[in-house]
């Protein structure tokens, strides 16, 4: 009977060790030499970036170069999804290594975390409903209702010309542009290549408003204390740009080579 207890205990001790493994997110392992998984979060919510297809699997321009950049770094991807509102919460508990989820680098982000160089850049899109040509500006929108992305750079733009009250929140772009083409809204305000994207595939009716409202850089971000972390993802980003795995990612969700952008190449 001591035995049996003995061996018992002994399992159970290995059991809660197995358990105990890979918990802080990503760079975990599932044994001694085992390939190490770099995990990185995103909403799941923004095609062409992010999004789970009709099986449910997550795919997108964003999880393809996550892909890429794990693969480079010699590591297992493992793409995740967390609500927009709370990703880098979820990034500093450790629930992912990183975020790759088209994230516009900021002053008020770099505070709170670090950030590769930039992978792509697109510009901030007003999008009003089809046929609505009254639109030209940020200024047309003034004291309109606008939908944002909760939690994203585009909810401070809306808030210049309208009060939070007619500043309504969503989980998805996608979700207030088909308010905003059901006239629940007077407009959206949310990255170009998303607004493009849903008019093209998703057959949105609604259109761009004017021109693009300013530049904006995505960048990968990591906790700060990730220093090596950081260092192996640009390697990373470099060598997916030089061996021409980036462009064929790219032309596989917009048809051109984002790299190509005269404002990309400035900035980087």
């Amino acid at each position: 009977m001591k035995k049996y207890i003995v061996t018992s205990m002994v399992s159970l001790a290995l059991v809660l060790t197995a358990a105990g493994c890979g918990t802080n997110g990503g760079n975990s392992t599932s044994g001694s030499g085992a390939q190490k998984t770099f995990t990185f979060g995103m909403s799941g919510k923004y095609p062409p970036f992010n999004y789970k297809d009709k099986n449910g699997k997550l795919t997108g321009f964003d999880v393809a170069i996550g892909d890429a950049i794990a693969k480079q770094m010699g590591m297992k991807p493992k793409p995740v999804t967390n609500p927009w509102a709370t990703i880098i919460g979820g990034l500093k508990a450790k629930k992912y290594d990183a975020i790759v989820g088209s994230m516009t680098i900021t002053k008020a982000r770099e505070k709170e975390v670090s950030f590769s160089k930039p992978y792509y850049v697109s510009g901030t899109q007003i999008f009003v409903k089809a046929g609505n040509n009254s639109v030209t500006s940020l200024q047309g929108l003034k004291n309109k209702r606008i939908g944002v992305d909760t939690g994203s750079t585009f909810a401070k733009i809306a808030k210049t010309v309208t009060t939070q009250a007619k500043v309504h929140g969503y989980s998805s772009d996608v979700y207030a542009l088909k308010d905003l083409a059901a006239g629940r809204l007077d407009g959206v305000i949310t990255d170009q290549l998303v607004g493009q994207y849903a008019i093209k595939h998703s057959h949105i009716k609604v259109q761009p408003a004017g021109k693009p409202l300013n530049l904006a850089y995505a960048g990968i971000a990591v906790r700060k204390s990730d220093t090596s972390l950081l260092t192996k993802i640009n390697k990373a980003l470099k060598a997916i740009e030089k061996n021409g795995t980036y462009a064929k990612i790219s032309k596989q969700y917009f048809g051109v080579n984002l790299l190509n952008d005269p404002a990309f190449t400035k900035k980087s």
